[in-house]
């Protein structure tokens, strides 16, 4: 099988996103209207879908920058970033606005409930991106997803440079159409985000196929990964299609496993892995991920990734 880029040496991924403090209340069931509902366990954990997508990369073996914005009381984020070997010069430091953060329900099925505060994350300026920019060169790659503001500038800056673009068009709103999806490189996304991006009406049945056929067609230069939940991923980049199944465990927390995938997929591919390889390896990645608790702590390294064993 044809490998699909072989990695530069000096090649660098810049994450562009989110920094969130995480709530994680365990509760027996979601929360209804009017219910006041106790909670049995409060953990307060690092998260933001672009932190935990860095650490997935740094983690999987990728150069790993992150350019975001925290407030005074994220500091420990950046503490977590280092750890996991990400490059955290980027990351702007605000005195007047809190950090991101989310309120997370997990019940007792593992399943997830999330509201979001942008903070930080939404204060992004452009002088920002314009600094950020100046460190990256037509080599680089630029991931992106939906949880911090000036997208559109940022798209612009990274094609000005020359740099492949990787979205994540999580969470997915009208801003998302508001981006030229034309020029992404890579789509990481599920079934539902890909039916919104193509204006259509949630089926009974969930056909992966046919579904990334569709937005395929609409973006035929781009590679276009769909996960499916409990039905695993299927992946299109160029006449090539590919299908992966999940790897079964016992689910504890699924807030991270979609950023783990995404991460440890792109690592694989810029690490000169087949499609297949990298779906393979971030299938087990994701798989370890939602049996521990948290979303970046969850998130293992390729050592463990590599020797698992389902």
């Amino acid at each position: 099988m044809e490998r699909i880029v072989e990695r530069e040496v000096s090649m660098k991924i810049l994450s562009f996103g989110s920094l969130n403090i995480d709530y994680v209340y365990k509760v027996s069931h979601f929360v209804k209207k009017g219910e006041t509902l106790s909670a049995e366990e409060l953990n307060v954990y690092t998260g933001g879908k672009g932190l935990n997508q860095s650490i997935a990369l740094s983690r999987a073996g990728m150069e790993t920058y992150h350019a975001g914005a925290i407030g005074m009381d994220g500091l420990f984020l950046l503490d977590q970033l280092k750890e996991a070997g990400v490059n955290t010069d980027l990351v702007k430091i605000l005195e007047d606005v809190r950090t991101g953060n989310a309120i997370i329900q997990n019940d007792e099925e593992g399943d997830n409930c999330i509201i979001l505060f942008g903070g930080a994350n939404q204060a992004i300026s452009k002088e920002q991106v314009d600094e950020v920019f100046e460190h990256f060169k037509n080599e680089d790659y630029l991931l992106i997803q939906n949880e911090i503001n000036e997208l559109p500038y940022i798209v612009k800056k990274a094609k000005e440079t020359g740099m492949k673009i990787i979205l994540n068009p999580s969470p997915m709103n009208d801003k998302i159409k508001e981006l030229p999806l034309n020029q992404i490189n890579y789509f990481l996304l599920n079934e539902i985000e890909a039916m919104q991006i193509l204006d259509m009406e949630e089926p009974k049945e969930i056909d992966g196929k046919y579904i990334s056929g569709l937005l395929h067609q609409k973006f035929p230069e781009a590679t276009i990964v769909l996960t499916l939940g409990s039905e695993g991923s299927v992946c299109i980049s160029g006449d090539e299609y590919v299908e992966q199944s999940i790897y079964k465990v016992k689910t504890v927390d699924t807030t991270a496993a979609g950023d783990t995938y995404t991460g440890y997929f792109i690592a694989g591919i810029l690490n000169g892995k087949t499609i297949k390889e990298a779906m393979d390896t971030a299938s087990k990645a994701s798989a370890i991920a939602v049996s521990r608790q948290g979303a970046a702590p969850s998130i293992p390294y390729l050592e463990e990734v590599e020797e698992y064993k389902n």
